[in-house]
């Protein structure tokens, strides 16, 4: 399974439009080989480089979205109707939805991982990062990853 955005390549610089320094549009994201059992799909978008690249001190997580159906391939740019199914979870900024890299300091790396999944997940009453992970063990097919990069005043 593989992950991929037409605004950047792997390890790539995230464009502006999609951070807090422009639109904070999500990028587009475009997925392909989900194992054939795949029930469903999970994103977790995070940057592991919080609050400073030479001193991180935690990950800050940026989206989280559930139960992507399957068959379902791609994410618009500022994707404002998640696909039939799709559970958005809360990010850390407390709210459901994209927030785009806003790093203080440095250049942050960004994850955008894909999990596919064997079944599909339970509403969470509480749809965190955490407690995503935790429905996810044990059901996880297969897993992706996409890194952007982005540092305040990149073009």
């Amino acid at each position: 399974m593989q992950i991929y955005s037409n605004a950047f390549s792997n390890n790539g610089i995230i464009p502006r439009q999609y951070t807090c320094e422009g639109a904070d549009l999500s990028p587009p994201l475009r997925w392909e080989n989900p194992p054939t059992k795949t029930q469903s799909l999970a994103l977790i978008v995070e940057d592991p480089d919080a609050p400073d690249p030479a001193a991180p001190q935690r990950i800050w997580v940026h989206w989280v979205l559930y139960n992507i159906p399957p068959h379902v391939q791609d994410l618009p740019a500022g994707v404002q109707t998640l696909p039939s199914g799709t559970q958005e979870g809360i990010n850390d900024w407390q709210r459901g939805g994209y927030g785009g890299p806003c790093p203080p300091i440095g250049r942050h790396r960004y994850f955008f991982r894909l999990y596919a999944l064997d079944t599909v997940l339970p509403t969470l009453l509480v749809p965190d990062k955490d407690n995503l992970q935790a429905a996810m063990r044990g059901h996880v097919l297969a897993e992706a990853t996409l890194i952007g990069r982005y540092a305040k005043g990149d073009h």
